[in-house]
C-alpha cells in the first residue's frame, strides 16, 4: 500500500494541507485528518496520506487529484474547506496549495516517488520572497535534486513539485530508513552545497523530517475522463475504474 506522486503533472494534481497543531496530543487531529481523507474521495481525490513532522511542530495532509481547470480548484476548495471544521479546535491551517511535479528519479526505474505508512520522507522548501524570478527558481531547484539524488544512500525516489498558487518549489525524497536519512545529514554540507544554486535569490528556506502516519486504502488508483465539476455534483468520479493511472 503506497501513495504515488507522478514525475509529470499530465493526470494528477498535488495538493497539501499545512497544519500547525495548538494541541499537544495530535491523535485526534490525525484521526480527524483520516476522516477527511475518506470524505474527499466524493470530490475526485483518488489518494492521500497523512505525514507528521518527527522534530517540528507540522502535519502535513496531502491528496492527489484527477486532473481539473483552475476554475474547478476553485470549486473544489469551495467544497474541501467546510471540511475541516473539526480541525479549528486541533490545530491553524497554515498553508494550503495545490503542486505541479515536473521532474524526478527513482532507483527502480519506477516514474513516480512512493511511501507507505511507517516509511520517513523529507523535504525542502524553497519560497521566493519577491515573487520574481519563478521559473528561473524551478531550474535552480531541479539542479540542486539533480545534483544530491545519487549521492543520497538510502534514498529510494525524490520529486521535484512547483506551487501553482505562490513562488514556492518543494523537492520530496522517500527513504529506506529514517536511518538514512540521519546519515546524509550528518554526513553531507548540504547547505553550503546549496548556495551555488541559489545564491541569486531572496528566499526562506525550510528542511524537515517527516513520518508517513497514513496512506490512503486504494494500492492502485484508477480514474475515468469524468469532468471535475461533474464529479462535485455527483460523487461518481472516484468510483470509475476504466482507466489505469498507475500500479504499484
Amino acid at each position: 500500500m503506497a501513495f504515488f506522486v507522478p514525475f509529470n503533472n499530465r493526470n494528477l494534481d498535488v495538493s497539501f494541507l499545512v497544519f500547525k497543531p495548538t494541541v499537544v496530543v495530535v491523535d485526534q487531529l490525525i484521526e480527524a485528518l483520516r476522516h477527511l481523507s475518506s470524505c474527499t474521495q466524493s470530490l475526485g481525490c483518488v489518494q492521500s496520506s497523512i505525514l507528521k513532522s518527527i522534530h517540528g511542530n507540522m502535519i502535513l495532509w496531502c491528496g492527489a487529484w484527477m486532473k481539473r481547470s483552475s476554475e474547478n480548484k476553485e470549486l473544489l476548495t469551495t467544497a474541501l474547506l467546510p471540511m475541516l471544521a473539526n480541525t479549528t479546535n486541533m490545530a491553524v491551517l497554515h498553508e494550503y496549495c495545490f503542486f505541479d511535479a515536473y521532474a524526478g528519479e527513482s532507483r527502480n526505474g519506477f516514474s513516480a516517488t512512493k511511501f507507505s505508512t511507517g516509511d520517513a520522507v523529507s523535504i525542502i522548501s524553497l519560497l521566493s520572497q519577491s515573487g520574481n524570478n519563478f521559473n528561473e527558481l524551478s531550474y535552480a531547484n531541479l539542479a540542486i535534486f539533480k545534483s544530491w539524488f545519487f549521492k543520497m544512500d538510502g534514498a529510494t525516489s525524490g520529486v521535484c513539485l512547483k506551487s501553482q498558487n505562490t513562488p514556492r518549489v518543494v523537492c520530496l525524497y522517500a527513504w529506506k530508513s529514517l536511518q538514512h536519512c540521519y546519515s546524509w545529514i550528518l554526513n553531507t554540507d548540504y547547505r553550503a552545497s546549496m548556495i551555488p544554486y541559489l545564491e541569486p535569490f531572496s528566499l526562506d528556506v525550510k528542511y524537515d523530517i517527516f513520518r508517513v502516519v497514513y496512506v490512503s486504502s486504494e494500492n492502485a488508483v484508477s480514474y475515468q475522463q469524468v469532468p471535475p465539476n461533474q464529479m462535485l455534483e455527483n460523487g461518481e468520479g472516484g468510483k470509475a475504474k476504466d482507466q489505469a493511472l498507475m500500479q504499484q
